[in-house]
């Protein structure tokens, strides 16, 4: 298969749409400036193209769990109609960079004294159909962790529905409730919505959605107009090809953004590199015919630049530490041999080297400062993946 036939895990044809795609927190509302004139319909134009990519993920992602890749009772929740089946090459990817993330997270939630577990954070940037946080609750790791999502309001809004629409996904235990409360909905429907837990006679933010173009979250100041966050305790920024779609300096100063007030911090950046080669050139063309640019592309070339890029932020050895490795060498490194083997069993994979070139193309970046909270992330070179739950 030569380069320009094998096929961009970011450019993929849509199949079902997903219920409410991904706006990667670029999109626009009526109360927008910009909103109605000719340069803001083509800004909202370039918002829905990116947006697409989140029916993609979602479509994979359902594509991967149906044939036993990975386990996750809510990706179909999350996609119209009965998916369609991706090329195992495909299914291979989203099962490797699932897995990845899944390391780095359960990682940073673990403990080193299970008894004396501490507060955490996690922001996900772009967040969309993203179902890791039921997944957290289905597996009881969600306790003593206040989790974010980021995104186009209008995204947010269909989630939102989706969720309230969905016992499997609204049920929640005695202690907790949704909020804003479903049966009093407030006037404006662009507001901060999820679940809240009583706790010593307090209510306490577990979960929550906010609606916002991320290119103004510069402009925002005081962290507290945001329900729930938190800048005294472990943070982890996710941003699962979010941050690649907006220009630099604007991915920059988001990430300053939180940088400046939260002391012990880390991120996880999932996005594509090696731009220079044919394979990068065809997935910038891909990207390109379906109106999408990724500026991060032309920056970050490198793993060694995605690093560099981390050192900005204060993410250096000195003050915690930092890692960079591909796809590729997740697979080979990180998942165990007997999982290889399962992994194997459910398609068979005969376009190796096919694999291997898009594997090498995207990366995952993870960095981390403060002395407290990222024990778990030491050593994790030798990490490897347990069998799917």
């Amino acid at each position: 298969m030569s380069a320009p036939k094998i096929p961009n895990l970011l450019s993929l044809p849509g199949g079902p749409r997903s219920r409410g795609g991904r706006g990667r927190g670029r999109g626009r509302s009526a109360g927008d400036p910009d909103h109605g004139n000719a340069s803001g319909s083509a800004r909202n134009r370039k918002d829905l193209d990116i947006q697409s990519t989140d029916t993609d993920a979602a479509v994979s992602r359902l594509s991967a769990v149906s044939l036993g890749y990975l386990h996750d009772p809510y990706a179909s929740l999350f996609v119209a109609g009965v998916g369609t089946r991706r090329m195992p090459i495909i299914n291979r990817g989203t099962y490797t960079r699932t897995t990845a993330l899944d390391i780095l997270i359960n990682a940073f939630l673990s403990h080193p004294e299970p008894d004396q577990s501490q507060a955490k954070q996690i922001i996900s940037l772009g967040a969309g159909t993203d179902t890791r946080y039921f997944r957290l609750r289905s597996q009881s790791k969600h306790h003593n962790l206040i989790y974010h999502e980021f995104d186009f309001p209008t995204v947010s809004e269909t989630k939102r529905r989706t969720v309230l629409g969905n016992l499997l996904l609204s049920k929640l235990n005695e202690d907790e409730a949704l909020f804003p409360d479903p049966r009093h909905p407030p006037p404006n429907q662009v507001s901060d919505w999820g679940f809240t837990q009583s706790k010593n006679g307090r209510s306490e933010t577990i979960y929550c959605c906010h609606p916002l173009d991320l290119r103004q979250l510069p402009n925002t100041q005081p962290p507290h107009v945001f329900h729930g966050l938190k800048t005294d305790i472990p943070t982890l920024i996710i941003s699962e090809c979010c941050l690649c779609y907006l220009e630099v300096d604007n991915s920059r100063d988001i990430v300053k953004w939180f940088a400046d007030r939260i002391t012990s911090l880390g991120i996880i950046l999932y996005e594509p590199i090696g731009v220079d080669d044919s394979f990068g050139q065809m997935m910038v063309a891909n990207l390109a015919a379906r109106g999408i640019t990724m500026p991060s592309l032309r920056s970050y070339k490198t793993l060694s630049d995605q690093k560099s890029r981390l050192g900005e932020h204060g993410f250096t050895y000195e003050s915690g530490g930092q890692e960079a490795e591909t796809v590729e060498k997740i697979w080979e490194q990180w998942i165990p041999a007997a999982e290889k083997e399962r992994v194997d069993s459910l398609e068979g994979l005969d376009e190796v080297e096919e694999w291997q070139m898009l594997a090498r193309h995207y990366a995952v970046v993870w960095g981390w400062r403060g002395n407290s909270g990222w024990e778990g992330w030491r050593g994790l070179r030798t990490t490897t993946a347990p069998p799917p739950s």
